[in-house]
């Protein structure tokens, strides 16, 4: 099954996400994001059209200012397409549990996992793992969680290059876009919790 990366755009818009909810720093420069990544100029600004257009940050010079991080993480969470992040999904009679916890090293933990990893509780019990991984990694899930046909219940997501340094779940911004676009009915409980957590 073949899977793209996520975006440049969400790259970027994951970074700055990241770092206006969770470090409090909303300034930034389009040099120093380019810097940070190794894009061009042009494909940081590109990124930043969208938000400029709904406010939901603000342009000065050479650099802008975030104005509106709820607005800015719903903008993300309605561009992300979960589905062609996807490279292997299985069906795997253990529980949520068990297979959390056979999960391989350099994992990175999704979604409802992510939550509960990071916060020790859940808003409602869920039936399915979301995890990130490289295709390093991936042989080895495979082989811990052979393919079997079924409901599947562990899905695994194409983790991008910098993904690990968030560490071994999620950054919150990133769990909500994701949530956000689960398909399971329990997705609202934890994305209303996450939302209270984070806004």
């Amino acid at each position: 099954m073949k899977a793209k990366n996520m975006t440049k755009k969400e790259t970027i818009w994951r970074e700055i996400l990241f770092q206006a909810s969770e470090n409090k720093k909303i300034n930034f420069t389009q040099k120093e994001l380019a810097q940070k990544f190794g894009f061009s100029l042009s494909t940081v600004f590109n990124s930043l059209k969208t938000l400029r257009q709904s406010n939901a940050i603000e342009v000065s010079g050479r650099g802008f200012e975030v104005q509106d991080i709820e607005k800015f993480i719903l903008l993300w969470a309605s561009f992300r397409n979960l589905k062609k992040d996807i490279i292997y999904q299985t069906f795997c009679s253990k529980s949520v549990r068990e297979i959390e916890s056979e999960m391989p090293p350099k994992i990175i933990f999704a979604g409802y996992s992510a939550f509960l990893k990071k916060y020790q509780t859940a808003p409602a019990d869920y039936d399915k793992v979301y995890v990130y991984a490289d295709l390093k990694v991936l042989e080895e899930l495979r082989q811990r969680f052979p393919s079997r046909k079924g409901n599947f219940n562990l899905i695994v997501l194409k983790a991008d290059k910098w993904l690990c340094d968030f560490g071994f779940t999620t950054p919150n911004c990133q769990t909500f876009v994701d949530l956000w676009n689960l398909p399971e009915w329990y997705a609202k409980d934890f994305l209303k919790e996450l939302k209270d957590k984070m806004f």
